[in-house]
C-alpha cells in the first residue's frame, strides 16, 4: 500500500512539474519575460540532473551541455506544439545534444547507451530529486506490449499515431486503443479515477 502511494506521489510530482514548466513556457512564448526566464531556470535544473546521470565520467561537460541545450531549446521554441508533452520535446533536444557530445569526443561506445529509455527529463532535478521515472518505468513494465509501446511512443516520446503505428507494426486503430486501455490500466494501478 505504501509503495503504491509513493508511486502515485512520484507520478503526481512529475506531472505537476511538467504542467508548471509548460505553463511558464506558453506564457513566455506570448511575451512574458519573467515566466520564460523561470521556465529556462527550471528546465536547467532538470537538464543538469539528466546530464549528470549520463556523464558521470565527464562531469566537466555537464554545465556546457546544459547551456547548449537551453540555447537549443530557446532557438527551437517555435517547434514546440502546445498539444504535445513538454518532456518529449525537451528530451528529444537534450538527447541530440548528448549524442553530439559523444560523437565529438569519438565515444561510439557511449552511443549504445539506453538514451531512448529515458521516460521523462523532468523525472528528477538538482533541486528536487525523485524516483518518479523509475516508478513510472516499473508501472509501464507491467503493461503488455500492445499497451506499453503506444504509450511510450505517443505520450512520452511525442510521436503521432501514424509514426507509432509504423514503429510498432500496429494499425493506427490498435495504437489508439492501446493508448486508451494502457492509460486506463496505469490509472487503475496507481488508484486514480479515470473519466
Amino acid at each position: 500500500m505504501e509503495r503504491n502511494q509513493t508511486q502515485r506521489d512520484g507520478v503526481h510530482r512529475m506531472q505537476a512539474e511538467e504542467d508548471r514548466l509548460r505553463t511558464l513556457l506558453l506564457l513566455g512564448l506570448t511575451g512574458d519575460a519573467k515566466a520564460y526566464q523561470a521556465c529556462l531556470q527550471g528546465m536547467g535544473a532538470h537538464l543538469r540532473a539528466f546530464f549528470k546521470r549520463r556523464l558521470a565520467s565527464l562531469p566537466s561537460e555537464v554545465e556546457d551541455l546544459v547551456q547548449e541545450t537551453l540555447l537549443a531549446l530557446h532557438n527551437q521554441r517555435h517547434t514546440y506544439h502546445s498539444d504535445q508533452p513538454l518532456t518529449a520535446w525537451v528530451h528529444a533536444i537534450a538527447r541530440y545534444k548528448l549524442v553530439d557530445l559523444f560523437r565529438a569526443r569519438g565515444r561510439r561506445d557511449a552511443l549504445n547507451d539506453p538514451l531512448d529509455d529515458e521516460l521523462q527529463v523532468f523525472a528528477s532535478s538538482d533541486t528536487d530529486a525523485c524516483d518518479a521515472r523509475r516508478d513510472l518505468g516499473r508501472l509501464l513494465e507491467q503493461l503488455p506490449d500492445h499497451q506499453r509501446l503506444p504509450i511510450v511512443h505517443m505520450k512520452l516520446e511525442g510521436l503521432s499515431v501514424i509514426e507509432t503505428a509504423q514503429a510498432t507494426g500496429m494499425s493506427e486503430s490498435a495504437v489508439k486503443v492501446g493508448v486508451h486501455r494502457g492509460l486506463k490500466a496505469l490509472a487503475a494501478m496507481i488508484g486514480m479515477k479515470t473519466p
